[in-house]
């Protein structure tokens, strides 16, 4: 429970079709800022810890809050912050979803003698020859498979998403009718939660010491090599970006690798950002138990993408894709999802 409308909804929801309760709240982070003052805000908040108990005691059910800080450190904020000084761009949030809020929250929910972990996610599981899979949601805006792909078949079989046949402004109307008319009005983030304001190179300066020093200053090239000038390092780069690149050719630029050994980053025009292929690896499978080869999937390189017809060739956990048309900007650290219609197939990182 986050203290926001869609998982307190859930908990009503799962209530009146019968279900025993028990709410948790995950609290992974402190925020501080500039200063060093503790100010906290996003998902971990006082405001909202005490919102996500209120509705548990209105609702009548027992409400624990589960200090995870230590293990997100260890589990996302390393993986974070690695990845980037491997000149990737990661998702936070893939990983926490199967390492925190389903792993860490079973075992959580075994200590409690919960059969079922519940969430606010817009998704719904399937189930057909004996697998689990995603589903999307039925609120196309919010679906969120993307980034749950990384879900195993004990996750999924322990999880209800009471949400997923939902539109978000149903739930929205719910919430008021049930009292909740303030919790339903809070503003979304979708930032990462541990970094609220949005500036990620900030807190890789204010958490890797001397970084700066180290990497900048190192040279822009063009896509045979040429230098078009200096830039403030390799980590606060990623592909597709054109905002802030501080060069002047008299026509725009995109980044279009990034190179951490060398310190460099390579720029070109729009269109050099396509390409009709990816490999990816660390594949998780939901639909199927193992798949080589498949035609006519879909497959998504982004949380908002729409998605390109695709074939997919996986062996020894790596996946081959072979998109219909070219997409852009296909960015190493990032998620690759698979969908057959509304069922998500499988996922993995894009190397």
């Amino acid at each position: 429970m986050s203290g926001g409308v869609d998982s307190s909804v859930a908990a009503i929801l799962l209530q009146e079709q019968g279900y025993e309760l028990v709410g948790v709240t995950m609290k992974v982070w402190d925020y501080e800022s500039a200063g060093g003052i503790v100010t906290e805000s996003g998902c971990c908040n006082l405001d909202a810890i005490n919102d996500a108990r209120k509705v548990a005691v209105d609702l009548g059910f027992p409400h624990f809050v589960l200090d995870l800080r230590k293990e997100f450190e260890e589990k996302i904020i390393s993986n974070f912050i690695s990845e980037y000084l491997a000149a990737r761009t990661p998702n936070p949030c893939v990983l926490c979803n199967k390492l925190m809020k389903w792993e860490d929250l079973l075992q959580k929910a075994d200590e409690l003698d919960c059969r079922y972990i519940a969430t606010g996610h817009y998704a719904r599981i399937g189930f057909e020859n004996d697998r689990y899979f995603l589903r999307k949601g039925l609120d196309d805006t919010k679906d969120q498979t993307y980034v749950l792909w990384g879900l195993s078949q004990r996750h999924l079989s322990r999880t209800i998403f009471p949400l997923g046949s939902y539109d978000k402004k149903d739930i929205k109307i719910l919430a008021a009718k049930h009292g909740l008319s303030r919790i339903a009005e809070k503003s979304e983030s979708y930032e990462i939660c541990f970094i609220p304001d949005n500036d990620y190179r900030g807190f890789l300066k204010r958490r890797i010491e001397g970084l700066e020093a180290k990497v900048e200053g190192g040279d822009f090239l063009d896509k045979d090599g040429k230098i078009l000038g200096k830039h403030h390092g390799y980590p606060f780069y990623t592909i597709g970006q054109r905002k802030g690149l501080e060069v002047a050719v008299g026509h725009p630029l995109y980044v279009k690798a990034i190179s951490a050994e060398k310190n460099t980053v390579v720029l070109t025009e729009r269109e050099n950002l396509m390409t009709t292929e990816l490999y990816a690896y660390q594949i998780n499978l939901m639909k199927y138990p193992e798949l080589s080869e498949m035609k006519n999937i879909i497959s998504r390189i982004r949380y908002k993408d729409k998605g390109m017809l695709s074939a997919v060739k996986i062996q020894d956990s790596m996946a081959h894709v072979v998109f219909e048309n070219p997409v852009a900007a296909v960015t190493p650290g990032q998620s690759v999802v698979f969908y057959e219609g509304d069922d998500v197939i499988g996922g993995g990182i894009i190397k």
